[in-house]
C-alpha cells in the first residue's frame, strides 16, 4: 500500500506552511482565495484528506462536538409523513393546512429541534469544529448518547432525551450542555429562554387586548420549561383578578387523536373557555385540528395560542399566535459554552437564559398576516 500523503506533502507542493494547510481545511475564511485554491489543488493532486484522528492525537481532542435529540420520526411510516390533510373548507375559519405539497410535511419538519440544530451547525462552523448528530428512542437512548459522547469533545442534549444519571456520568469526562432550565442542581451547563416572561406576556395580551376572561392552559408539565410556562400563565391570570386554574388540561404532544380527546373532554365538561393557551406550537396545532373537526371556529369561538415559533404556525389558517424562541441563537450559544468549557474545564457550570418574542397572528383574533 502506498504511503498516505501528509500535511507536510501538501504544504511542500503548494509552497505554504503547514499552518496554512490546516487553516485551509479548518477555517477557510481566514485564508486568501488564491492561497486556498493552491492548497486545495495540491491536496487533490496528492489525494490528501485531513485526518481528524491525527489532530486528536496531537491535541488530545477529536475536533468534534455532539448533539443528541429524540427522533420524532422513529416509528413513523412513509405514508404518515407524506399524506396531505386539509381540514374544513379552505375559505372558512376552521380550515387548517398540515402539508405543503412542494415542501413536504411542515408539521414534521422543521421543528424546534431542527432550528436549534442549525444554530449548532453554524456555531461549529464558525469555531472550526465538526458536528456529530445523533438521535434515538427511549429503548436505546442511553447507549446511543454514550457512544456519541465517546467520539466528541463536548455534548449538547435536548431536554427529556437522556436519563439524568447518564448525563451526569458523561459530564465527568466532557462538558455537557442541556437545552433546558435546570430542574435541580445537576452540575450541567444549560441554555434556556425566559419561559415565564414569554407566557405571561402572551396571556396578558389575551386578557388586556382581547378581553378574554376564561382561559385554560393545555399541556403536560413534564419538563422544567413547561412548568415555567404554566407559572407564567398563572401569574398573568392571577394579576388580572381572574380564576386561576390549579392544573392544566392534559397535553397531546402534537398527536391529533389525543387532541381530539382533549377537545371532546373540554366540550363535554361545561363548554369552551374563551381561550386555550397551549404549552407548545405542536400542541396548539393539533388542538386547532381537533377543533376544526368539531366545527369549532378559531378564533371566533375560542382563541388558541402556542409557544416555540415553528414554521408550521405560519402556514396554518388561521396563522398561530405564539411565543418565538431564538432557536438558532440557542444553538450558537450551546457551541460557545462548550468551546469555553474546553478552554476552562475547571470553571463552574453556566446557565444562560435568552429572551423570547410574542408573535401575534390570527389564532388569537389579531389581524391575519
Amino acid at each position: 500500500m502506498l504511503k498516505r500523503p501528509t500535511v507536510y506533502d501538501v504544504a511542500e507542493r503548494a509552497g505554504v506552511s503547514i499552518a496554512t494547510v490546516s487553516f485551509t481545511f479548518r477555517k477557510p475564511e481566514r485564508v486568501k482565495d488564491s492561497t486556498r485554491d493552491s492548497v486545495l489543488a495540491a491536496a487533490r493532486s496528492l489525494g490528501y484528506v485531513p485526518s481528524a484522528n491525527a489532530r486528536g492525537l496531537a491535541h488530545g481532542r477529536t475536533g468534534a462536538l455532539g448533539l443528541y435529540s429524540f427522533d420524532y420520526l422513529l416509528g413513523t411510516s412513509d405514508a404518515e409523513i407524506v399524506a396531505p390533510r386539509v381540514r374544513g373548507d379552505a375559505g372558512s375559519e376552521v380550515a387548517t393546512l398540515e402539508r405543503d405539497d412542494a415542501n413536504g410535511n411542515l408539521r414534521l419538519f422543521p421543528l424546534y429541534v431542527d432550528e436549534v440544530q442549525r444554530g449548532v451547525e453554524l456555531g461549529c462552523r464558525r469555531r472550526g469544529f465538526a458536528l456529530m448528530i445523533g438521535a434515538g428512542c427511549e429503548a436505546n437512548g442511553a447507549a446511543v448518547v454514550t457512544d456519541i459522547a465517546g467520539r466528541v469533545d463536548g455534548l449538547a442534549v435536548f431536554p427529556g432525551t437522556v436519563p439524568s444519571d447518564v448525563l451526569s456520568h458523561i459530564s465527568r469526562r466532557i462538558p455537557v450542555v442541556e437545552l433546558s432550565k435546570p430542574s435541580h442542581d445537576d452540575e450541567l451547563n444549560h441554555v434556556t429562554v425566559d419561559n415565564v416572561a414569554g407566557m405571561r406576556a402572551l396571556t396578558e395580551h389575551l386578557i388586556v387586548d382581547h378581553g378574554l376572561r376564561d382561559l385554560q392552559f393545555v399541556g403536560a408539565l413534564d419538563s422544567s420549561d413547561n412548568t415555567a410556562r404554566f407559572k407564567g400563565f398563572q401569574s398573568a391570570v392571577r394579576a388580572a383578578g381572574l380564576r386561576v386554574p390549579r392544573r392544566p388540561i392534559a397535553g397531546c404532544g402534537g398527536d391529533i387523536q389525543r387532541a381530539e380527546v382533549v377537545v371532546a373532554d373540554v366540550l363535554s365538561g361545561g363548554g369552551l373557555p374563551d381561550g386555550l393557551v397551549c404549552v407548545t406550537d405542536q400542541d396548539a396545532l393539533a388542538v386547532m385540528d381537533a377543533l376544526a373537526d368539531a366545527r369549532v371556529a378559531v378564533p371566533r369561538r375560542v382563541a388558541v395560542t402556542g409557544f416555540d415559533g415553528i414554521a408550521a404556525g405560519r402556514i396554518v389558517r388561521p396563522t398561530l399566535t405564539t411565543v418565538r424562541q431564538p432557536m438558532e441563537q440557542m444553538g450558537r450559544t450551546v457551541v460557545d459554552i462548550l468551546v469555553d468549557r474546553l478552554a476552562h474545564p475547571a470553571d463552574p457550570p453556566v446557565s444562560r437564559q435568552l429572551p423570547v418574542q410574542v408573535v401575534l397572528r390570527g389564532s388569537c383574533g389579531c389581524r391575519q398576516p
